[in-house]
């Protein structure tokens, strides 16, 4: 089974049992969200097909958020966390050394932006990857990282989810103009 083919079964499988959808999308949002998994395995796709959930009724938007926003923000935790710790090795590990613009790019983002690099890094895949770990690995101050990545969890879970959101309703209007 490829990703897609993956993607495709498990936004069925939430379709059949709506109570399983906070869970998924915290799943989701934590795979998108945390360094190295976020590089290879693109989650923003279900999240905006589980946002579109939303717009037909088959989920709460606010549940849908709470999640997104715990996984999305835990992943990033994660994320900060290693760079931390492993500050010393981070670069020698992959995908460090398959990708060696990641790092630097990510800290040439860091050092432009400071704080608000954690807001804007969120919503580009590979930044997303590796700005929390440049947190890291600079040593950022705790609870400022932590005020910003959730801050930043929040607002980019409900883009997400509002965009699918927006999508679910649009394809609602148009079945339901169409007759379908």
């Amino acid at each position: 089974m490829d990703f897609q083919a993956f993607g495709e079964a498990l936004i069925a499988f939430v379709r059949e049992n709506p109570a399983w959808v906070a869970p998924i999308l915290l799943v989701l949002a934590f795979g998108e969200s945390i360094a190295f998994v976020s590089l290879v395995l693109p989650f923003w796709w279900m999240l905006i097909a589980l946002g579109a959930m939303v717009g037909t009724g088959s989920m709460n938007f606010f549940i849908a958020l709470a999640a997104a926003s715990i996984g999305a923000a835990l992943g990033d935790w994660v994320s900060y966390w290693l760079g931390y710790h492993f500050r010393d090795n981070i670069k020698k590990m992959w995908p460090f050394t398959r990708y060696p613009t990641l790092m630097p790019r990510g800290e040439a983002f860091f050092e432009r932006y400071g704080v608000w690099a954690i807001v804007l890094g969120r919503f580009s895949g590979p930044l997303r990857a590796t700005v929390p770990v440049v947190a890291g690995v600079t040593q950022m101050n705790w609870i400022t990282f932590q005020i910003a990545n959730w801050l930043s969890a929040v607002l980019w879970a409900g883009v997400l989810l509002l965009f699918g959101d927006g999508l679910g309703r649009g394809l609602s209007a148009a079945r339901e103009s169409l007759g379908m």
